[in-house]
């Protein structure tokens, strides 16, 4: 019989739990090397002048990645991290332990699409699966080319065929041997010095442990959540803006597939078996359906979401170079979204309310390019996700799916409603 030899390609799935493809390789294989391929193209500057990946997203996914590879160490196996600008560092890899097959995640936005592709072009036999989504698109109760264009439609379909979540699979106890010649273990080297300003008024203290990117501290901030009482005011506190209870804080680790969202399910099901279900549990499942819409609106329309105008054929706004440094700086003179944009810069996370009202104003009181305003979001957010960040962005300025247009949020009005005594807006007061 044939030995054959996988290579694991970890992509934007750091864990060994719930993680489909992971068990597909483990059963076809005489031997597997997991990898991850950090692309260091994404710390060269952008057409705007800043890094894709900034300094807090590099420090989450070091600590990712350091998680993940003590994990391997456990079960026998290890982590090579492959440090390049191109795909072609994964291309050397393959022949030089004569590696038959990759297996990886399924990702459909256009660049990691154009990864695999270059690499089938090579001849090169890769396999990606599916499992981002807490629905898998075989599930829906339509093709995917019948993806209802509005998100209250979509939803509507979900509940009325009572679609069902797919329970986690286990996290595997032993992996594939490591070949006879497998590579060396190397240190992440790339992310060594990375570091970043620590600021206590984080919302997301990442560089506090219960925190820390990665798989066991995903796992144990989501069970310690959902066994507290907080998921039951969650449609309550939601709109909150300073520390740590107000949200559910789990999408960073959702972000970087350290946690996933089947699983987040399941202790969302077990806490309402506990405490019962009511408008804030169900909002939660509610924000979860958001994020599998994004992902299926690029199965859908796949590049047509990042051209200039989206899915619209509007002109898009020019970019100004003076009026994106005040956005960015958080020096406009309007207090709110100078707050907002302060937290974002100094601590890589914002909540959901600022992310809307900041966004707003950059594209209609700045009349600002939306492009690059997702751009900023990409380099600065700790839970940055292409599908969502791309589809929220879209939505925001009206070159989605939906037919309302350009979403305006009042800063003064929303200040006076989600700020009413100026706390959070003194807080950010200077960066």
């Amino acid at each position: 019989m044939m030995v054959k030899t996988m290579i694991y390609w970890f992509r934007n799935d750091l864990r060994l739990h719930d993680n489909p493809a992971l068990h597909y390789a483990c059963q076809q294989v005489d031997y597997l090397l997991p990898v991850y391929w950090l692309n260091t193209a994404q710390h060269q500057n952008t057409i705007w002048g800043f890094v894709r990946q900034g300094q807090h997203r590099q420090v989450f996914l070091s600590q990712a990645l350091q998680d993940l590879s003590q994990q391997l160490s456990d079960i026998d196996s290890q982590l090579t991290v492959l440090v390049s600008d191109t795909i072609t560092a994964l291309t050397k890899f393959i022949e030089d332990y004569q590696v038959d097959e990759i297996v990886c995640e399924e990702i459909a936005a256009p660049e990691e699409q154009a990864q695999v592709d270059y690499l089938r072009s090579l001849g090169v036999k890769v396999t990606c699966i599916w499992q981002s989504s807490l629905y898998a698109p075989t599930q829906l109760p339509f093709d995917i080319v019948q993806l209802p264009t509005v998100f209250s439609q979509f939803r509507q379909k979900i509940e009325k065929a009572r679609c069902q979540v797919v329970a986690p699979i286990e996290t595997p106890r032993v992996l594939p041997p490591l070949p006879p010649n497998s590579p060396q273990k190397t240190p992440f080297t790339a992310l060594d010095n990375v570091s970043a300003q620590l600021d206590s008024r984080s919302a997301f203290p990442y560089f506090f442990s219960k925190c820390h990117g990665g798989e066991r501290h995903a796992l144990a901030f989501a069970q310690a959540y959902f066994a507290s009482l907080l998921p039951q005011h969650y449609k309550q506190t939601r709109n909150g803006l300073i520390g740590l209870d107000y949200s559910s804080k789990l999408s960073p680790w959702l972000a970087t597939g350290a946690l996933s969202v089947r699983y987040v399910y399941q202790l969302l099901k077990l806490h309402e078996q506990q405490h019962g279900a009511n408008d804030s549990t169900y909002w939660l499942w509610f924000e979860l359906l958001w994020r599998d819409y994004f992902r299926f609106l690029h199965l859908r329309y796949g590049k047509q979401l990042y051209r200039k105008s989206g899915l619209g054929h509007a002109s898009i706004a020019p970019f100004n170079a003076a009026n994106f440094s005040q956005w960015q700086t958080g020096t406009t003179g309007h207090s709110w979204i100078d707050a907002g944009m302060r937290e974002l810069a100094a601590t890589g996370y914002l909540s959901n309310r600022m992310r809307q009202n900041v966004a707003s104003y950059w594209l209609n009181e700045l009349q600002g390019n939306w492009q690059a305003g997702a751009a900023w979001f990409e380099s600065m957010l700790l839970d940055y996700d292409v599908y969502s960040n791309q589809g929220n962005w879209l939505y925001l300025a009206g070159i989605g799916t939906d037919p309302r247009g350009q979403r305006w949020f009042n800063p003064q009005k929303q200040a006076q409603q989600y700020d009413p005594q100026g706390g959070y807006q003194a807080l950010w007061g200077q960066a």
